[in-house]
């Protein structure tokens, strides 16, 4: 007997975690089931390191991209008729990692032995996220495999696309401020130092921002080291006090309510956090056990307390936009929609088109920081530039002044 840790979602939708003394994972994750709850992870206690369940995506043999791909074609597959082990040794030649084809081939094996889908997706200890898993146990359990994979599919494209939009748009403004603060940092540590011997032999009055001017281009070029160990120091402290539960939950909180940032922040979550519920409730996940499940996909400590606070209303009768609601910190838009689908009884489908709506919203959210950002980098730029410039040519001036 081995003793193994283990992570699951209870029937009331809560995240129970421990130890289990077992023969094998397979016990456990029968005995968890047995129990009534949904096995979420399971592995021996002695394996070091957790497996970060909170992330979407892992790293490993599959990417997002090449997850979604691997389940719309397996999806395809298996509505063409092919056996879930034959379709899994076909998939095996797609893949163009070594590391992938192997993967897949560890799954076909299990499978062929009798290990279903989603357990044997889980042995795999943290390649397949969570909600992965859960999904497709969802629709091993519903007998509708094949539908599950195709709405997987679906969540993961479009997921992929909304990250990916984020990170194409962010591309061009990084260059630029990269760009603006290197040309800023080269004129102050090697361009203005050369002018000091040069007005030292001057002798004439030095303006008060050349002089200013002067010294932050010394200390940059003196100090830079000292500088770097204090912003790199000032990294580690941040990420410390981030450990601290009660500093991450105020941070967040004050994030969603900065001016920009805070409105951006939350219709990326909300998007998110709709298309998981409503992903999981439409593959027949029971809505408390979803509700466990998609805390899962949220960043936000503040967010994720309110999804704490609203798993206890729902488990007392209370209905979702109701519970989310008295937060305060969701949508009220999303909210109204949440309870229009509660009251037609589509609560799955306007999830889903709540999902919908947040990502259009953060897509133009994006694109109007976007457009102001870039003039407002250039118009810093110009600023800064023409500072140093005046720098220099002012005390030049003085002197021409001075010999006519």
């Amino acid at each position: 007997m081995s003793q193994f840790r283990y992570r699951a979602v209870s029937a009331a939708g809560e995240i129970v975690q421990g130890q289990m003394e077992a023969a094998s994972l397979d016990e456990v994750i029968v005995r968890l089931q047995d129990q009534g709850h949904t096995p979420l992870e399971a592995k021996p206690a002695d394996a070091g390191g957790e497996s970060g369940g909170f992330a979407l995506f892992k790293r490993g043999p599959f990417n997002g991209d090449q997850l979604a791909q691997f389940t719309h074609q397996l999806a395809t597959l298996l509505g063409a008729g092919q056996p879930l082990d034959r379709a899994l040794g076909i998939l095996m030649d797609l893949p163009e990692g070594e590391h992938a084809k192997k993967l897949i081939e560890r799954v076909r094996d299990r499978v062929r032995g009798g290990t279903p889908l989603s357990q044997a997706l889980d042995e795999e200890h943290g390649v397949f996220p969570k909600l992965y898993i859960a999904l497709v146990r969802a629709g091993e359990v519903g007998g509708s495999l094949e539908d599950t994979l195709r709405r997987l599919a679906d969540y993961l494209e479009r997921s992929q696309q909304l990250r990916g939009s984020i990170i194409n748009a962010l591309i061009y403004p990084a260059f630029l401020m990269v760009g603006v603060f290197g040309s800023l940092l080269l004129l102050l540590t090697y361009v203005v130092p050369q002018f000091v011997p040069i007005f030292q032999d001057m002798q004439v009055p030095i303006p008060w921002i050349t002089r200013a001017v002067l010294a932050l281009g010394t200390t940059l070029q003196n100090w830079w080291w000292l500088l770097a160990v204090l912003i790199i120091g000032s990294v580690f402290v941040w990420r410390a006090r981030m450990r601290d539960p009660a500093l991450r939950l105020a941070w967040h909180e004050r994030l969603l309510k900065m001016r920009l940032v805070g409105p951006l922040v939350l219709k990326v979550e909300t998007a998110r956090l709709a298309r998981t519920l409503g992903t999981l409730v439409k593959n027949g996940v029971p809505l408390l056990s979803a509700l466990g499940i998609a805390r899962m996909v949220t960043s936000n400590k503040a967010l994720d307390e309110s999804l704490v606070q609203a798993t206890e209303m729902v488990k007392g009768g209370n209905g979702l936009s109701l519970a989310l609601s008295q937060s305060q910190r969701f949508p009220r838009l999303a909210i109204q929609m949440v309870q229009v689908g509660e009251e037609a009884g589509q609560l799955d489908t306007m999830l889903l088109k709540v999902a919908d709506t947040f990502e259009l919203e953060s897509r133009r959210s994006i694109d109007r920081l976007l457009a102001a950002l870039v003039p407002a980098l250039t118009i810093v730029m110009t600023f800064f530039v023409a500072i140093i410039m005046a720098a220099i040519l002012l005390p030049l001036l003085s002197l021409t002044s001075n010999i006519q």
